[in-house]
């Protein structure tokens, strides 16, 4: 099956595994919508796979091979619905993994007018993979782990992996050195001027939470939340089948399993972070502006630059 067929096959089995766990979704994400994820989401979500109107949507984000979790935070064709009947605006936000561009996707890149890049990573992996900016923008690197390094440990089960990334969800919303680096950053994307970016190392974890919380600043809801979160598994299916192939040669295919749910993102990721903020907040409202400290005023610049 060609890569472009695979990609858009997996899209449609996450539109529907999100579908049908609809019911387990927190109230506080106003995750009521099923009209609207049934009429617009397809659209939004699979324009890349031939959907959307092509005489009015915006042009495609361009999908880079160097940097393969780039994407906008708006989604694709017209933007996300809202479930208040309005759209996210494209070409605002983006995320990414590391920025390990190529030439030719650098000089991609560098048509987005791109003034602003925030690298959410820790100092050592920054060590490790620089990045290559986009032309013109400026950089500032963002730890929100507030740690000079990050390396995942290695695991004996599965579950145990599972429960690492959970529990890593969890810390995102509870940790201090957290809580100060997430609202920094949501504090300069309201303030900042032009396009920006933000990314960490594989960009679906750190970055997936940032994408998440802009989403629901949004109003999106919370099936397109998730389904966004799900897409790094197919932004980054190359990739990921890749690492649990060197550790398959390696170490054998006990260890590969093993190992794959940090490669990966699954539902029960998310869904730590935002069982994480009903358990400590009470709603997403109270995260934003006791958790992370964000003003009203800072919120509605957010939701002003993201929604048309």
């Amino acid at each position: 099956m060609p890569a472009t067929a695979k990609n858009c096959s997996l899209s449609r089995r996450f539109a529907s595994t999100s579908l049908r766990a609809h019911q387990s979704r927190r109230a506080f994400l106003k995750s009521s919508a099923s009209v609207l994820l049934l009429s617009g989401m397809s659209s939004s979500l699979l324009s890349a796979c031939g959907g959307g109107n092509l005489d009015t949507d915006p042009p495609a984000t361009p999908r880079l091979a160097s940097v393969s979790n780039f994407r906008d935070v708006a989604g694709a064709a017209a933007g996300y619905p809202t479930v208040d009947g309005k759209q996210m605006r494209r070409g605002a936000f983006y995320r990414a993994n590391a920025l390990s561009l190529s030439a030719a996707d650098a000089a991609t890149i560098d048509k987005l007018g791109i003034a602003s890049v925030y690298d959410l990573r820790t100092p050592g992996e920054i060590a490790r993979i620089a990045d290559i900016l986009p032309a013109g923008a400026a950089s500032q690197a963002l730890d929100v782990l507030g740690t000079s390094d990050f390396v995942t440990p290695t695991f004996d089960a599965a579950g145990a992996a599972v429960a690492f990334m959970e529990a890593q969800m969890g810390g995102y919303v509870t940790g201090a050195a957290q809580r100060v680096g997430y609202g920094e950053l949501l504090t300069r994307l309201a303030d900042g001027a032009g396009v920006q970016l933000f990314h960490s190392n594989a960009g679906k974890d750190r970055a997936g939470w940032v994408a998440a919380l802009l989403l629901s600043i949004a109003n999106v809801p919370l099936d397109v939340i998730m389904q966004d979160y799900l897409l790094s598994n197919v932004y980054l299916a190359q990739s990921i089948a890749a690492q649990t192939g060197t550790l398959r040669a390696q170490d054998g295919d006990a260890v590969a399993t093993v190992e794959l749910p940090v490669f990966n993102v699954q539902e029960s990721y998310l869904q730590a972070g935002f069982d994480q903020v009903q358990a400590s907040y009470g709603t997403m409202a109270s995260y934003l502006t006791q958790g992370l400290g964000l003003s009203q005023a800072t919120i509605d610049a957010l939701h002003d630059r993201l929604v048309v």
